[in-house]
């Protein structure tokens, strides 16, 4: 079956049998092999990406379902020249040991605070209307798709904080 999707800013179309997953589209068909393959049962969060600014599981997402759609990888958020904010967060904090869970985290991380951002509450947040306190235990609900087996949470967590606190701050500011 023909897709069209747009990746990362770049309009892409390929020819792809109707059960390849999205994950699968990306890092064999494209090269896009940030993303990563780890439970391939959407249980770890190694494949997150954003389809359509949420996030996403890749892995259970077939490809002929985002015809149309609009992608982004771990490639498209930042680059080693021009690092996006968490990218940079994960870096300073050792947000990563191994570094197989690391893009799925910091996709996740850029959805979730997106999400905290427009007052989405989690199961952990304290009210379900007003602004997020992002506390550790907050991340931690939030973050909870995504697993580090290496254990770097208190890593992951204080890059996080570091990004929304000068998100939070740059808002103020405007």
């Amino acid at each position: 079956m023909r897709v069209e999707f747009t990746v990362n800013g770049a309009r892409q179309t390929l020819d792809l049998d109707a059960r390849t997953t999205l994950l699968d589209a990306l890092r064999h068909h494209l090269h896009l092999t940030g993303s990563k393959k780890g439970c391939d049962h959407g249980q770890c969060g190694a494949c997150t990406i954003l389809l359509n600014g949420r996030r996403i599981n890749a892995c259970l997402a077939l490809a002929v379902m985002h015809d149309g759609d609009d992608i982004t990888t771990i490639e498209g958020l930042g680059t080693p020249e021009m690092l996006h904010l968490l990218q940079a967060a994960f870096v300073k904090h050792d947000g990563f040991q191994c570094g197989y869970c690391t893009p799925g985290q910091i996709m996740s991380a850029t959805a979730m605070l997106q999400e905290a951002r427009a007052g989405w509450p989690s199961h952990a947040s304290a009210a379900l209307q007003g602004p997020v306190d992002l506390s550790d235990t907050e991340i931690s609900e939030r973050m909870s798709g995504n697993l580090c087996r290496c254990g770097a949470y208190s890593g992951i967590n204080a890059a996080i904080r570091e990004v929304a606190a000068g998100a939070d701050t740059a808002e103020a500011a405007e």
